[in-house]
Parts: structure tokens; C-alpha cells; sequence
């Protein structure tokens, strides 16, 4: 009896919370993008036109329960490219294969005050997104069939807990990495404080899979994040990470490796210079083995050509500085922004100079919709080869 009285007393104290949220969701997302890339050693340029969609529903059954479903389908209209299933091997590869999938299916309860509680197909970004991510940019989103809590006991303190048996990749239902099993653990615990978020985390990766094996790992870490603000228009923001990895589970090669990160971005109104050394270093035990990351969403770091997916066996040091300006309500934009970045890539060991990267980014928002021109110039010294890419983008979300 007093077990029935207590659950009551939550679903009533839920429901004055749960209320406010709309009992109905759509959830729309469309996406229709070119993108071409001219990479030395093929004699053909990939020509790669694919419309992405994203449809379902976010609905109220209980008061603080909510599920969620969503289909992914990509469609490529000029499939001049290698989409890692189309067996189109003479051209350069994009990553975006013709697809159907559900992409998203859960159930997430808030019955638990503070606690948010999530059990199925999900979408999972933690931090910055470098050890964990959904790779938003490319047409597959990568989502986790997974449980996961998220509590925050008191106001400065978050807890993030997950247990992922699945990795739902980019790569479509057509590849035999489809989905990648495993026991992933992450575990992610933050405070914030006046100067910035200190965070902690370990995450536990689990690549079960026969091509995969040399990925699987544990790696612990730190880090800080913050900005400061100098006044309205004037502001520093500073990022700082480590963390350390070793081999685990079925790895078949015993090794251990560093990481560090330092990032700082001065923003004067609209413009933006910033600059970071990010190091995945190369291991101290067995060669040609290096920090890996392959659960992140790596389009967003060491270059947007994406010749580092995969960390050298060397390891990589990457030295970056970038420029941008926003403005907003400019003619019938609600933002413009241009942003430029150049990388300088070297080994973590036997000083190896791998090349540089110049990108650069037009973005501009209408409304709904957000229209993008971006290009990566990639020039090779030791490492890969010589590659261009060029992306026109236009993107709805409802």
C-alpha cells in the first residue's frame, strides 16, 4: 500500500511538470546536398547529389514519459562517388550511401526528479562530441541502441551514464559495419563553476567486430571549458582535455596512449579569432598504434577534407588557428556567417610533416532553412594525398 501511495505521489508531482510539454511533437528534417571531391590518385572527381530525410514523431503518453520515432532515408540522385556500398571504387569515397533505416526509437521518463532516463535508439553527444557523437554531418546520423541516465542532483552537479550494446554507423544497413555490438560504457560526470564546467569522464568502447577489434579501449580523462566575458561584445572562451587510453576488451594489441587538447577564441561583436593544439599521441607500447576515437563525430576536428578518420600510427599533432564574422538580420537573413581555419599536421613521433588544410565556410539562416558553401583544400607532405572538396548545402528543420 505504501509502495502504490508513493508511486501516486510521484505521477501527481510529474504530472504538474510534464504538463507544459506539448503532448505532440512532428519532427522534420530535410536536407538536400552536392558535394564534389577531387582526390590525387584517381582519375575521376566524385560528383555526389543526395536528398536526406528525417520524419517521425515526439509524443506524451504519461505525464513525464515521452516516445520518440524516427525514419532516415537517403536517396542519391547523381551517384558519381564511391558511398562505401556502391562498389564504385574509381571514384573517391562520400560517405553517404543510399539508405532506409529507423533511426531513432525510444522511451524517455522524467518520473525521477532531476533524472532523465532513456532506453532505446538514441541519439547521444557528450562534451564537444570528441569521444562521443552522432556525426550529424554526414546523411546517416550514428545513434546508440542504448539506456541512458542523465541526473542532476543539485544544480551545479550532471551525471551522465550510458550502456550502448549497439553502434548504429554511418554506413548504412547495406554494410557489414551496419551496426558494431559491443559493451560501451560511458560515463561522464561535470560541475559548474563560476570560471567554467569541469568534467570528468570514462568511456569503455567495445568494437566487437572482426575489423573492428583494434579499436576497442578504455580511456579516462578531464576536462575544462569556459568563457569569460570582458563586456557585452567582448569575450574569451578556453577549453583544456586529457585523458589517457589502453587497449580493452578483444583488442588483439596491448598498448597505451595520450590525448591533450588546449583551445582559446577571443569574440569581439561579430568577429572571432581563435587557435588549439589538440595531440592524439602515438602509443609507448606497440608501433604504429595511436590515441583512437572512432565513437566521435571526427568531420568536426582535424580538417573538414577528413584524411585523419583514423589517428596514424605515429600519432597526429594538429596546430589550428581560425577567423570569422556573423552578422545578423542582414536583408532577408537572420545570420550570415563566414568562417576560415587552417591546420598544420605533424607525427606525435619521428617528426613527421603529414601537411596542411585550409577550410572555409559560408553559412546564412532564412527562417527555417540554413544554406551552407563550404570547401576543404587538404596538401599532402608524408601523409595521404592531395584533396579538395566542396559542399553546397541547403537544410530545413521543422
Amino acid at each position: 500500500m505504501k509502495t502504490i501511495i508513493m508511486i501516486a505521489a510521484v505521477l501527481t508531482a510529474t504530472a504538474a511538470r510534464g504538463a507544459t510539454d506539448p503532448v505532440f511533437k512532428p519532427l522534420v528534417d530535410l536536407r538536400l546536398r552536392y558535394e564534389n571531391v577531387d582526390q590525387a590518385g584517381f582519375a575521376n572527381k566524385a560528383d555526389a547529389l543526395t536528398l536526406r530525410a528525417r520524419a517521425g514523431f515526439d509524443v506524451r503518453v504519461l505525464p513525464a514519459t515521452r516516445i520518440l520515432v524516427e525514419g532516415e532515408g537517403t536517396l542519391g540522385i547523381v551517384n558519381d562517388y564511391n558511398s562505401t556500398t556502391n562498389r564504385k571504387l574509381l571514384f573517391p569515397t562520400v560517405a553517404d550511401p543510399q539508405n532506409v533505416e529507423i533511426n531513432r526509437l525510444q522511451i524517455q521518463n522524467k518520473s525521477i526528479k532531476g533524472t532523465t532516463l532513456t532506453l532505446g535508439r538514441q541519439r547521444i553527444n557528450l562534451d564537444d562530441q570528441r569521444f562521443v557523437g552522432a556525426v550529424g554531418f554526414r546523411d546517416n546520423e550514428q545513434t546508440f541502441d542504448a539506456v541512458r541516465a542523465e541526473i542532476n542532483p543539485v544544480k551545479p552537479l550532471k551525471i551522465d551514464l550510458s550502456y550502448a550494446w549497439s553502434d548504429r554507423t554511418i554506413f548504412g544497413i547495406d554494410s557489414p559495419t551496419a551496426h558494431i555490438n559491443g559493451d560501451n560504457v560511458f560515463a561522464n560526470a561535470s560541475y559548474a563553476t563560476p570560471i567554467g564546467t569541469l568534467t570528468g569522464f570514462g568511456y569503455w568502447i567495445d568494437q566487437n567486430q572482426p575489423t573492428r577489434l583494434q579499436f576497442s579501449s578504455r580511456t579516462f580523462g578531464g576536462r575544462f571549458a569556459g568563457k569569460h566575458p570582458f563586456s557585452k561584445t567582448v569575450s574569451l572562451a578556453y577549453a583544456a582535455s586529457y585523458a589517457h587510453q589502453q587497449d580493452a576488451f578483444k583488442n588483439p594489441r596491448s598498448y597505451g596512449a595520450g590525448y591533450y587538447l588546449g583551445d582559446i577564441a577571443l569574440t569581439v561583436g561579430g568577429l572571432q579569432l581563435a587557435g588549439g593544439y589538440e595531440v592524439l599521441g602515438a602509443s609507448s607500447g606497440v608501433a604504429f598504434t595511436a590515441f583512437q576515437t572512432p565513437l566521435a563525430t571526427l568531420h568536426k576536428f582535424q580538417g573538414w577534407a577528413d584524411k585523419f578518420l583514423v589517428t596514424p600510427g605515429n600519432g597526429i599533432r594538429d596546430a589550428y588557428s581560425s577567423a570569422g564574422y556573423a552578422v545578423s538580420n542582414i536583408g532577408p537573413f537572420a545570420s550570415v556567417a563566414l568562417l576560415g581555419v587552417y591546420h598544420d599536421f605533424r607525427s606525435d613521433r619521428l617528426g613527421q610533416h603529414y601537411g596542411d588544410e585550409i577550410d572555409v565556410q559560408l553559412l546564412a539562416k532564412i527562417q527555417k532553412f540554413t544554406l551552407t558553401a563550404k570547401y576543404a583544400d587538404y596538401r599532402h607532405k608524408t601523409f595521404a594525398t592531395d584533396t579538395k572538396k566542396l559542399w553546397l548545402t541547403v537544410e530545413y528543420g521543422f
